[in-house]
């Protein structure tokens, strides 16, 4: 899982060829360290259809105003440029895969 930033989020995630898992984090969010490893075990395992990357609101605050996300962790699937999925909160791993099959 790697990190973006407001300055490279357009190339990184806007212009992928690929749908990008972003999660929108906080040092400080609890539910975010807890669902830091499951988004690490959901990179590995969806590698080849998926990129994960996350944001960190606070250094990054363009970004989050951009997308209305007001609470962390806060999910998004983009496609071709466009979000198209959306959720907030942590959740485990099997319930984020059923929710991303239907995206992804």
């Amino acid at each position: 899982m790697r990190d973006v930033t407001d300055a490279d989020f357009e190339a990184r995630v806007l212009r992928a060829e690929r749908p990008v898992l972003v999660e929108f984090t906080a040092e400080w969010c609890g539910p975010c360290k807890q669902l830091a490893p499951v988004l690490k075990a959901v990179a590995e395992e969806e590698s080849e259809r998926l990129d994960v990357v996350a944001i960190d609101v606070d250094a990054n605050p363009e970004t989050a105003v951009r997308y209305g996300v007001m609470s962390m962790p806060t999910l998004m699937v983009f496609k071709n440029g466009e979000p198209v999925w959306s959720r907030v909160g942590a959740r485990p791993k099997r319930r984020l895969l059923e929710e991303l099959a239907e995206t992804v």
